[in-house]
């Protein structure tokens, strides 16, 4: 999937119907980490920043917390820095085109997200080498929440979450059956890890304490701390 500028425009309308507890879910992230970052000048590193809702809500709940975002869309990261510079938050935030491996490993964090990213990257040795690389910049102890599409396609209890997927499309726009058939192509070619995968990933990349907390549909959300 290309978020291009287009694309990138309608990310904020299209997430909250693919994830209708999107905003829910933020709110349960930022609770965990302000329960978990004791440092009130806390720096945090979002890794998938682009379109700018992580930094903007936890920014503006948070006035000493700074972050920096890397995300390797230029369109994505060009309405991040809009929303950034709408409510007066640039000054706190530094925004990277490219990956997490494009971040200083000098610069350590006291925590990190990796929201809505993995079921991008296709392999699983990338998505642990990306967890591996987030997990090298985060101080001791420091807490990291993971949001992804999971599950096996071909199992009857992932069918049952897509047909609700489905549904709620149908059930909240104006698609048609046809319109959203093709969505459902397009989402079954993302890179899915079953729930006992995310967890042996994120174990694999040296993360402890790991927990789920959210589940919405075709998503999952994961909370842990750097060993």
């Amino acid at each position: 999937m290309e978020f291009d500028a287009i694309l990138a425009k309608q990310y904020d309308s299209g997430i909250r119907r693919t994830l209708p507890t999107y905003d829910s879910m933020l709110r349960l992230i930022q609770t965990f980490l302000r329960a978990n970052v004791s440092d009130p000048g806390a720096r945090l590193l979002v890794v998938g920043a682009g379109g700018g809702n992580e930094v903007i809500g936890f920014g503006s709940n948070n006035p000493e917390w700074t972050f920096t975002g890397v995300d390797p869309s230029e369109g994505m990261l060009a309405v991040a820095k809009q929303k950034c510079d709408e409510v007066g938050l640039s000054g706190r935030v530094t925004l990277v085109q490219g990956t997490v491996e494009d971040i200083c490993t000098e610069t350590t964090f006291n925590a990190a997200t990796c929201i809505l990213v993995l079921h991008f990257i296709q392999s699983y040795e990338d998505k642990l080498k990306t967890l591996k690389e987030i997990h090298a910049r985060l101080k001791h102890a420091a807490p990291f929440v993971l949001v992804s599409k999971y599950g096996d396609p071909t199992s009857a209890e992932f069918q049952e979450r897509l047909k609700l997927w489905k549904s709620y499309w149908l059930d909240t726009t104006k698609l048609n059956v046809e319109e959203v058939d093709k969505m459902e192509q397009d989402i079954l070619s993302l890179s899915y890890v079953t729930e006992e995968g995310i967890e042996q990933l994120l174990q694999e990349a040296g993360f402890v304490r790991v927990a789920k907390f959210f589940s919405t549909t075709l998503f999952g959300g994961w909370i842990c701390h750097k060993l």
